[in-house]
């Protein structure tokens, strides 16, 4: 079974309330047992538009992923994201 990976681009516009929403992720993601590939970090925007924070995750399966997203860890803590940010997130399915 491929792994699954979610791929987010984010421009956090409000730091604080971005800051509980990143704590309540973090919950969801233990519970998913997700892997943190990168977060944050140096960027080099080579092409089409860009975010100044980028976020790989990974995850042992497409459904595992999806099951994370929806979860009620993951819901609660993206409420707190509602006005913090803007985000752009997809999951892939890995090859």
């Amino acid at each position: 079974m491929p792994k699954a990976y979610w791929i987010a681009h984010v421009t956090v516009t409000d730091p604080e309330p971005y800051q509980l929403y990143a704590s309540g992720a973090s919950a969801a993601f233990e519970k998913y047992n997700a892997r943190i590939l990168a977060r944050g970090g140096q960027v080099e925007q080579l092409e089409g538009t860009g975010r100044p924070r980028n976020v790989v995750i990974e995850f042992d399966s497409m459904e595992q992923a999806l099951a994370c997203y929806h979860s009620e860890e993951y819901q609660a803590a993206k409420d707190h994201r509602k006005n913090a940010g803007i985000a752009d997130l997809m999951i892939v399915e890995g090859a």
